[in-house]
């Protein structure tokens, strides 16, 4: 009996442990704070939950007592733990954000800084790990794997350039430091050169007109330069870089502080870039440098004060001097501005002033003002071209939050001061230099429809002493489709104010006469576009990236220079009729768990101009564009491979007559980088690489470049009694001399060597 009564118990007991439950609890947080709504899943058992407003979860029921517990977030990386329920019921579960995109900050859309998943306009952030992919010595450069813009090059002898957006000229797309308008008009062509890419926090790029909040010169779209906070930057960087041409870049960051009597502390930033290339080289035999020798330096200096309530008050200067030069091999100095040997040679000086003081009011009200010079003295061969442009802007900004509103009021003022040696200037043989005064209002106001729905409206009215009163009204929505996927929508109008001898290269080079065949009016444009954002993660903490646009502008008034009625002559006046473009643009952005990260873009665009019933693609504008750039990190190697490249459709190119050999249209190109990139030292980075691995040059597909080279000056050339270059032995294709047929570097394939270091 006692036997039957042991063997009872034991199987009870069994039983009993059999049906044993186990239940767990737990908090999800990220450090700081609690989160909500984060996906508590016990692999194998078919059991899953969501933590609540303060963190919490629990799972009651568990069969066994070794569970593999999976936690996930759309915001933060996922967590994978196997746990013993006998040791530990209740579990604190950390999580780290996927990625610093989903709480960017941007200020490009609305002039104030606001999430850039927020923002009701689309706001492309590009920070120094992006450009550090394929380093350049400046900016210019660097935007070359940004999809849908271009650097292009308007000169094959001083190779000066622009940067054309979504297929617009470069004229089109306004650049700001520090969302001052610096960069324009004369500086675009070569002050864009300058901006030390050590200073660089991060690159916003707004795609598409911006004049109702920026005015004349944001028809394209613009490009916000946003420069390092000094407080928050490093003490000491260094960045020393060479190639197998024997390009030498420095770019240097400092840090310093400045501890004032009154507690009070200053925080000072300051920039050096040094980039020196003068080995004249010329691989397509033909006589005239391939690239522009330069010694350039720019030294920028900003200072933060802090203030009271933390608000803003910052300084900041550049000083920016280059000396270039491209022509003959045998030019040296003692030729400028002689007919003996042709050479461009352009001296640039500039000074730039900027500042923003928050008011120490309760109203959020800022004062922004900012001042540049810049000089320009330039022979294009026995040509002389000077020029003096000055720019004083002033702006005020209340920004002003209520229930559901987010309102946005603000007045600006700018004065252009400008003058050359150019028919632009010339009136009756008299110097009369131009001065421009546009003074602004401006409103928009975000209304909060509700927690997924936003719309925005706003206008600007700009009154010109040239123009008079334009009207700029401004409309956007969006809606948030999930957390990280919405569509936004915008329209508007927007106008442009053209001075021509700032903005094109070619009315200064070849034997081309100018003619302004009318009194030009502001160019004035329609635009709608349709964004979608969506971000994609998986369980094993892949994310997939995807942004697509499609875009429409409708010009009225287009200034263009016309090369093609006679090729003697750039014409320029306002289109006889309209002028389109249309497109899409879509990037692709793909991170793995391993290190692999892939950044493509595709553009796909139709710019044209339609005078007289006749449809003409626009010269100079490709109908795709794709960009890529892969990184993938060897950790045991510590070294980094970068891969890099764009890719362009055929675009129509400037011909000098009816003769002439060279294509009308370019072929499909594309340059190619790599980089291998050691991190295995505590403060240093060496880099490596070669940058065009296809050695690809516009002169392999074409019999020249350079439209008689071999006569830079014209003194053989015969002309007709209208003026028309005449086809003879000596000239066969009846050219003049002209260094605009230019679609791409004529660099070919390089090595680059560099290393960084830096001091937090």
């Amino acid at each position: 009996m006692k036997i039957i009564a042991l063997i009872l118990s034991i199987l009870f007991l069994n039983y009993s442990f059999s049906q044993q439950t186990f239940t767990i609890n737990g908090n999800v947080s990220n450090g700081d704070t609690n989160i909500e709504l984060a996906q508590i899943i016990i692999k194998g058992n078919n059991k899953t939950t969501y933590t609540d407003s303060s963190g919490f979860f629990s799972i009651k029921d568990l069969k066994d007592s070794i569970i593999k517990l999976y936690v996930k977030h759309i915001e933060y990386s996922s967590y994978n733990k196997t746990i013993n329920l006998n040791h530990s019921k209740f579990i604190n579960v950390q999580l780290s954000e996927r990625q610093k995109e989903i709480e960017e900050v941007v200020i490009s859309g609305n002039l104030k800084e606001v999430s850039k998943l927020e923002s009701i306009t689309p706001v492309e952030v590009y920070t120094p790990k992006f450009f550090k992919r394929n380093p350049t010595p400046n900016l210019f450069e660097s935007l070359q794997n940004i999809n849908g813009i271009r650097p292009q090059l308007n000169c094959s002898v001083c190779n000066t350039g622009d940067i054309h957006m979504n297929g617009l000229e470069g004229p089109y797309t306004m650049v700001l430091i520090d969302g001052m308008p610096i960069v324009s008009s004369l500086s675009t062509v070569y002050g864009l050169s300058g901006i030390p890419n050590a200073l660089i926090e991060r690159v916003e790029i707004v795609k598409g007109p911006s004049s109702s909040l920026y005015g004349s010169e944001a028809i394209g779209g613009i490009i916000n330069v946003i420069t390092k906070k000094p407080e928050k930057a490093p003490i000491l960087t260094v960045n020393l870089m060479s190639t197998s041409y024997l390009e030498n870049n420095v770019d240097i960051g400092i840090k310093s502080r400045i501890k004032s009597r009154i507690k009070s502390k200053v925080d000072i930033l300051t920039g050096i870039n040094y980039f020196n290339y003068n080995t004249p080289i010329d691989v397509n035999n033909d006589n005239f440098t391939d690239v522009t020798l330069s010694n350039r330096i720019s030294v920028f200096q900003k200072w933060n004060f802090k203030q009271k309530k933390n608000n803003l008050f910052t300084i900041a200067g550049r000083y920016f001097y280059e000396d270039r030069w491209g022509g003959e091999m045998n030019w040296t100095p003692k030729h400028r501005g002689t007919d003996s040997i042709y050479g461009e040679s352009i001296y640039t000086s500039r000074f730039e002033l900027l500042g923003s003081y928050q008011l120490p009011i309760q109203e959020d009200v800022k004062i922004s003002l900012s001042a540049n010079s810049h000089q320009q003295n330039s022979y294009y061969g026995d040509m002389l071209y000077s020029g003096d442009q000055k720019i004083g802007f002033s702006q005020i900004v209340w920004n002003k939050v209520l229930p559901r509103h987010d309102f946005t009021l603000g007045s600006s003022y700018r004065y252009t001061y400008y003058d050359d040696n150019t028919p632009a200037t010339d009136q009756n043989n008299t110097n009369n230099p131009d001065h421009t005064h546009i003074t602004s209002i401006f409103s928009q106001d975000e209304f909060k429809v509700n927690e997924n729905q936003k719309l925005l409206m706003g206008a600007r009215l700009d009154l010109s002493n040239n123009h008079g009163a334009i009207f700029t009204p401004r409309i956007g929505y969006k809606i948030n489709l999930q957390k990280t996927h919405s569509i936004r929508l915008n329209s508007g109008t927007g106008f442009r104010i053209v001075n021509i001898f700032t903005e094109d290269h070619a009315a200064l080079t070849g034997a081309r006469d100018v003619v302004i065949q009318e009194d030009l009016k502001p160019e004035q444009s329609y635009n709608a576009n349709i964004n979608y954002t969506g971000t994609f993660y998986t369980k094993k903490d892949h994310s997939l990236n995807i942004d697509i646009t499609g875009f429409y502008t409708y010009f009225t008034n287009k200034i263009f220079p016309d090369y093609d009625t006679d090729p003697n002559l750039i014409i320029y006046k306002n289109l006889n009729g309209h002028a389109i473009n249309e497109g899409v643009s879509i990037n692709l952005n793909i991170a793995l768990k391993n290190g692999f990260r892939l950044n493509s873009g595709a553009t796909f665009m139709n710019v044209t101009n339609v005078e007289d019933g006749i449809k003409e693609q626009q010269i100079l504008s490709e109908r795709f564009t794709g960009t890529w750039g892969t990184s993938f990190l060897f950790k045991k190697l510590k070294t980094e491979i970068d891969y890099t490249g764009n890719v362009y459709s055929p675009m129509r190119l400037p011909l000098a007559s009816e003769l002439d050999p060279r294509n009308e249209f370019s072929p499909w190109w594309s340059t190619q980088n790599i980089q291998f990139n050691y991190k295995g030292l505590k403060k240093w980075e060496i880099y490596a690489g070669i940058k065009n691995l296809l050695n690809f040059t516009p002169n392999k597909v074409n019999p020249f470049i350079i439209a008689r080279a071999n006569d830079p000056f014209d003194k053989n050339v015969q002309f007709s009694p209208s003026g028309e270059a005449i086809a003879t032995p000596n000239n066969p294709y009846g050219l003049t001399f002209d260094p605009t047929y230019i679609f791409a570097p004529n660099q070919g394939a390089r090595a680059f060597l560099g290393v960084r270091f830096k001091i937090d």
